[in-house]
């Protein structure tokens, strides 16, 4: 009996061994099963640079690393940029170099060709000369302009600028006007100027007013206590040049019962308003965002705008648009919309 059960011991023994080597072997087996996680992130670092044009500010979108659990009938989530993206603001606008102070106060320019480069001006420029250029300055007005162009002179051109002017300052009963006017006999260029305060930013029957930021437009009442009328581009009509306005940020915030008229005004004031683009513009407030030039309008061109409606529900208080003669030879109207994409037809002239 001894040599039996010391046989069968052993046996036991042997079996046990065995069963337990192979339960070592599955266990070490299963974590090849499952996927590694040492794979490369295909999605850059945050400070990875991205290539864009100068001036335009691009923003990148990451997908967030887990992203929540979203039902079938919830509202997707959108990767689409904001409405203002692409367009002009206070970072891409404005002086580009470090600017010197000057108590100019209110200064004539009469040297042809001269160049204001680098100016910090308190004052306004009254310009009595050709081809003048205004660039990477600063102009802080209390006078009716921050610049104004008189009859008879022409090629001026403002660029990198800020025009601004302060509340209460000017002679009309504390207001200010025009941050540039155009009185004179030719196209003039406005661009990449940051404008603010001024009732009528930029005035003129023709030029090429382009990549500008318009914002903060200030009300205030004439000497007469009637509310001044304000608009971020305004154009009174009777010109015979072309007004191009093209790639700008128009916005006026004004309440309507302060004067508040449109973001872009094509007004017929001194005859009938012709020869004006209007394109790929970022507008917003007034009565209406853009007044069209009315029943003799002819060879106005409005495509690929922007009509946000961060200040009314229709881009103006009113509506996006008013007074578009459709049938005006040479008029068109094209890819205009709000900032959700939603196309804008306007109600004919009348």
């Amino acid at each position: 009996m001894t040599t039996l059960r010391r046989l069968l011991i052993g046996l036991a023994l042997l079996l046990t061994a065995a069963c337990s080597s192979g339960g070592e072997k599955a266990d070490r087996a299963e974590p090849t099963r499952t996927p590694s996680r040492a794979v490369a992130d295909p999605t850059p670092p945050e400070s990875a640079s991205a290539s864009v044009s100068p001036g335009i500010s691009t923003p990148t979108h990451r997908p967030k690393p887990s992203a929540p659990h979203r039902s079938p009938d919830s509202t997707p989530a959108t990767t689409a940029a904001p409405p203002g993206a692409g367009f002009p603001n206070a970072g891409n606008t404005g002086p580009r170099i470090r600017l010197k102070p000057r108590a100019a106060g209110n200064m004539s320019v009469t040297t042809d060709g001269a160049v204001i480069r680098g100016q910090d001006i308190t004052g306004s420029l009254d310009v009595y000369a050709n081809n003048v250029t205004i660039i990477d300055s600063r102009i802080t007005s209390t006078n009716w302009w921050g610049i104004n162009l008189r009859p008879g002179y022409h090629g001026l051109r403002v660029l990198h600028t800020t025009i601004t002017a302060v509340p209460g300052k000017g002679p009309d009963n504390g207001g200010v006007d025009y941050a540039v006017s155009n009185m004179g006999s030719s196209s003039i260029e406005v661009g990449w100027c940051d404008i603010s305060v001024f009732g009528n930013a930029l005035s003129m029957g023709q030029g090429n007013l382009h990549d500008n930021y318009v914002h903060g437009l200030v009300p205030f009442r004439n000497n007469g206590g009637e509310w001044q009328h304000t608009d971020a581009v305004i154009s009174g009509g009777g010109s015979n040049g072309t007004l191009v306005i093209r790639h700008n940020t128009l916005l006026n915030p004004v309440p309507v019962n302060q004067g508040a008229s449109a973001a872009v005004g094509l007004f017929a004031d001194t005859g009938h308003v012709s020869n004006t683009v209007i394109d790929g513009n970022l507008l917003a407030g007034g009565a209406y965002a853009l007044y069209g030039g009315g029943d003799g309008a002819t060879g106005i061109t409005v495509t690929n705008n922007v009509f946000s409606t961060r200040y009314h529900r229709y881009s103006g208080v009113y509506g996006a648009v008013t007074a578009w003669n459709a049938g005006g030879a040479g008029n068109v109207w094209r890819g205009n919309r709000f900032s959700d994409g939603t196309p804008i037809t306007p109600e004919p002239a009348g």
